[in-house]
């Protein structure tokens, strides 16, 4: 099973630069869109224009239009989709969606998900942080039930100093505050979890995954690593390649981020 990650930065504009096409290219079994920022039928067309008509898609936006959205897109039909993180204050967000699909391995659990960037000492920064105790309790469940299970997205937290190119001076910015990385060191604590692109790829820097529009951040590879796969471990036994779709120069980006991709072996 190949699953891409990507935040579009707008699903509109990413098929306008190119980037469903690039999508189409890379043979994916089952997608993971963040800030889609459209209808459902706006969606869908895109989608449709780029290749993906025939494709099942379980897609949740925002009540405030043009913010957020996230969806999963895969080739075999989704056995069952929930929109909830699991805590009310959440729903109707438009950053969680989960789904169950067949493999010959098993039935996998693929969430999408996008945690909003947050600011330091703000209500904004206390509201982050419980989306992502929501997601902490919905870890633990899927770890206790044995799940194969991925959760996929713009985590919006760069876990240690190797993740973001200039870390001392981010040391109290809402992305790198300690209190948002505790929750990845407790997460993958008891092995439980596993942050898969880095165990595949092995220590940083880098490969980073996001890079402002703004200056020279691109070109001098100051970026984040804020895109992740995270894997039960069941499933991350089964992870074989990570890689990250860097784009070539600053005219061929078709978002902010880069896609993040991750091959499974459940043959």
């Amino acid at each position: 099973m190949r699953l891409i990650t990507a935040n579009v930065n707008g699903i509109r504009a990413a098929a306008r630069r190119g980037g469903v096409a690039w999508l189409a290219e890379q043979e994916a079994d089952v997608l993971c869109l963040q800030e889609v920022r459209a209808s459902d039928d706006q969606l869908a067309q895109c989608l449709a224009e780029g290749g993906f008509g025939d494709w099942h898609v379980a897609h949740t936006e925002a009540a405030a239009k043009g913010r957020a959205g996230v969806a999963v897109l895969s080739r075999e039909p989704q056995a069952r989709v929930s929109t909830t993180v699991g805590a009310a204050e959440f729903d109707g967000a438009g950053r969680w969606v989960e789904v169950d699909l067949a493999t010959p391995s098993g039935t996998v659990t693929v969430a999408s998900t996008y945690v909003h960037t947050g600011e330091a000492g703000t209500e904004r920064q206390a509201e982050k942080l419980r989306f992502l105790d929501a997601m902490g309790s919905r870890l633990r469940e899927w770890s206790a039930a044995g799940r194969l299970a991925v959760v996929t997205g713009d985590l919006n937290v760069a876990h240690h100093e190797h993740d973001l190119k200039n870390w001392k001076g981010n040391l109290t910015k809402s992305g790198f505050l300690p209190q948002e990385r505790a929750h990845l060191d407790e997460w993958f604590a008891d092995g439980a979890w596993v942050d898969v692109h880095r165990d595949l790829h092995g220590p940083g820097p880098g490969p980073y995954t996001w890079w402002s529009w703004r200056g020279k951040a691109f070109d001098n590879d100051s970026g984040w690593r804020i895109d992740y796969q995270l894997a039960s471990r069941p499933l991350a036994r089964r992870a074989v390649r990570a890689t990250v779709g860097r784009a070539a120069s600053y005219e061929q980006r078709w978002s902010d981020h880069a896609a993040v991709t991750v091959d499974y072996d459940l043959g």
